[in-house]
């Protein structure tokens, strides 16, 4: 069986993966995008991890879905042929048995392009309410995979099955450990997040002097967050600068020796964050990113805070004074927040790749009957 997996969410991705691999199913093949951003030349996550684990590796040129104008808006609409194209060209050489579909723009022309060749496809959605892409591939995938009930609303109800988010064995499996102080992670995903780390930068000697910070700042060439907070960092008592450990980026290595570590999640609330810490049990404080599709993370953030196991600081009310307090108010009640972010673990299926992966089996087998 080969089996093509594309899209831009790479950590349930990864899940998928090595649930295939457990069922010796080998023969896969990636299509992701080059870079992290448009316009800047970091590449993506994808583009490095995914060659890093034997598997061969396409990067398509596509456009972009947008909800408003930009300077990107143009070169996005020239591209998604492009895309399209590109996709036709790989999925015609490497005949699969199945796409399977982690969402964002980069999917879409994929699973165009197999429904154009009559190869079924499965999508993934992550977030409570459906995201932009995935509405528009779920009008060409045969089967749409969800994280929550609530999102069977927003796709059509045949095609729907809840599996719950794929999360990483290495994390299901992960083993906490004792920190001499409490450890705040500081996280704005793969890509960071620029305003939350311009607020830590503020704060920063004031959280090293209470706290170990474990700091994933993201690589954007814009910002050079990652630069700046290093150089910061550096002008520090040397005891304070023992301990911060900064990232631009973690592989599931270094993300699972921090969350073995962390008391307390800070950062940006997008679903496979949000699904990691309330399986973790560890307690968090969400910045929801508010452009990200129709309020997205903040139903995500929400969803947890609702189970008292997350505090929420809306991006508007964001400033290093007010993310400090929020910090140091959680910490103060850590036990209290532990005890809430244990039982908020039930939300989380860890069986989700396993049946994500039945789903799309199921796909082949049903095609493979016409």
């Amino acid at each position: 069986m080969k089996i093509i997996i594309c899209g831009g969410h790479l950590t349930p991705a990864l899940a998928v993966v090595d649930e295939l691999k457990k069922r010796s199913i080998n023969d896969v093949i990636f299509i992701g995008r080059a870079r992290a951003t448009e316009g800047e030349r970091v590449p993506s996550a994808e583009s490095i991890v995914i060659p890093n684990l034997g598997i061969k590796f396409y990067a398509i040129p596509t456009g972009r879905l947008q909800r408003k104008f930009t300077r990107y808006t143009l070169p996005s609409l020239l591209k998604a042929p492009v895309g399209v194209i590109s996709s036709l060209l790989i999925l015609s050489q490497e005949k699969p048995d199945v796409v399977i579909s982690f969402g964002s723009y980069v999917a879409l022309p994929v699973v165009i392009a197999a429904w154009v060749l009559g190869i079924p496809s499965i999508t993934h959605e992550q977030t409570v309410k459906g995201g932009l892409s995935n509405q528009w591939i779920s009008r060409f995938a045969k089967k749409i995979a969800l994280s929550w009930p609530d999102s069977k609303q927003f796709f059509p109800e045949e095609k729907c099955v809840v599996t719950g988010i794929p999360i990483r064995r290495e994390i299901l499996n992960l083993k906490r450990h004792r920190t001499n102080r409490p450890a705040i992670f500081i996280t704005g995903g793969n890509q960071g997040a620029h305003s939350i780390n311009e607020a830590i930068l503020e704060v920063i000697e004031s959280l090293l002097d209470k706290y170990e910070v474990y700091h994933q700042t993201g690589g954007a060439e814009k910002f050079r967050d990652f630069e700046m907070l290093t150089a910061r960092v550096s002008q520090l008592p040397r005891k304070l600068q023992k301990r911060y450990h900064v990232f631009k980026w973690l592989n599931s290595s270094e993300l699972v020796d921090v969350y073995s570590r962390a008391s307390l999640v800070v950062g940006r609330s997008g679903a496979n964050t949000l699904s990691e810490v309330a399986y973790l049990g560890i307690p968090g404080l969400f910045i929801p990113l508010p452009w990200a599709g129709s309020g997205e993370q903040d139903k995500n953030a929400q969803m947890l805070a609702s189970t008292g196991a997350a505090l929420v600081l809306q991006q508007e009310r964001l400033s290093p004074r007010r993310l400090l307090t929020a910090i140091n108010a959680m910490v103060l009640r850590l036990d209290d927040y532990k005890v809430a972010a244990k039982k908020a673990k039930k939300l989380i299926n860890p069986n989700a790749a396993k049946l994500f992966v039945d789903e799309a089996i199921k796909l082949v087998n049903k095609n493979n009957e016409r």
